[in-house]
């Protein structure tokens, strides 16, 4: 009996030592607290796990989805380090900050072209004009169109199910203000998800599916999908590196970003996260299957960040039909927009 309770308490001895040897590898572990876009998300995941390898696991790296609103908020209140968005600060996001006293810089990270996908099957609608998407996606349209005829009479009389980013998306904001013309604007009769994934499955498995997602998740699942050719007045275009790069890809072509809190950047492993970000980007991003911007962009963001330089080029406001040329002269402005 003796025996059987000294081995208990050995026992009990090593799980309060494996707890605490444990909790204390923990709490030497510095951590980076990232959330915000499902688009950008395998960008930033990448770079994360590239860089914890780096850093032998000293540093851990949490990316989570909550949607570039969510990320924004999140930010704003102090509770992360980095946002990831798939489009810029707006203005009511930037007076949260200012009240809230949070800074943060404005890093562009690579290009995405958002595609407006069907099912593999969908033989008719596999070119469209910008006006015919509004047709379908317009808050007028809700309960009204519902059949691919009404889009263009030579389709099915068949109704179509429509799958898109939900509300807190970048995607979102950016779709409905480049396809229907104001941001946030469209029907609410379709199926809405915060997760890629599940909006390319809903369009591979419905025969009648059309969705809108970001390009990577478009190209992951091709054999699934179709990606529409938009013809945006010019002819019809499909989403490439070469669409995107000569600035053809309109209007769904996006500048997608990381916004870093000011105070968060003074701490080292924010800094040698970044500092790792930009000098991997070109890579890394063309791994996540998006597009890069050219090398001296990196540069000079890598310059910007170590300035500290606080606020955004976009002053709050939506910018469709941005081309990565037009990105990079705005971002080098002398005079940059504060808050």
């Amino acid at each position: 009996m003796l025996q059987l309770h000294n081995l208990k308490l050995l026992s009990a001895s090593f799980l309060v030592g494996t707890l605490i040897s444990t909790a204390s590898i923990a709490s030497a572990q510095s951590i980076i607290k990232i959330d915000g876009s499902s688009t950008v998300y395998p960008i930033t995941k990448a770079v994360a796990d590239k860089f914890q390898i780096t850093k032998k696991n000293a540093v851990n790296v949490t990316v989570n989805i909550s949607g570039s609103s969510g990320g924004f908020k999140k930010l704003c209140r102090g509770e992360i380090d980095i946002a990831n968005a798939s489009r810029p600060i707006l203005k009511s996001e930037m007076a949260e900050c200012k009240n809230a006293r949070v800074q943060y810089i404005e890093i562009p990270v690579a290009f995405d072209a958002l595609t407006v996908a069907v099912n593999a099957s969908n033989t008719w609608s596999t070119t469209m004009t910008v006006a015919e998407l509004k047709k379908i996606w317009a808050p007028s349209a809700q309960g009204k169109v519902t059949q691919w005829n009404q889009i263009n009479p030579a389709w099915p009389n068949e109704a179509f199910k429509l799958f898109g980013a939900d509300a807190d998306s970048g995607t979102f904001d950016y779709f409905t203000e480049a396809i229907v013309g104001k941001a946030k604007s469209s029907r609410s009769d379709f199926t809405e998800s915060e997760n890629d994934n599940v909006l390319v499955d809903g369009v591979a498995n419905d025969k009648n599916g059309l969705g809108f997602f970001g390009f990577a998740y478009y190209i992951e699942n091709q054999n699934k999908v179709t990606a529409i050719a938009v013809d945006s007045g010019k002819g019809a275009i499909l989403p490439s590196a070469e669409t995107v790069e000569n600035g053809s890809y309109q209007p769904l072509s996006r500048p997608i970003f990381i916004y870093v809190h000011i105070k968060a950047a003074e701490k080292p492993e924010v800094k040698e996260f970044v500092e790792f970000y930009m000098k991997n980007a070109l890579l890394l991003v063309k791994e996540a299957k998006f597009f890069p911007l050219p090398p001296r962009a990196y540069t000079t963001m890598l310059e910007h960040f170590n300035k500290k330089r606080a606020g955004t080029v976009f002053n709050g406001i939506p910018v469709v039909g941005l081309t990565i040329d037009e990105l990079i002269r705005r971002e080098g402005r002398l005079e940059f927009e504060h808050y």
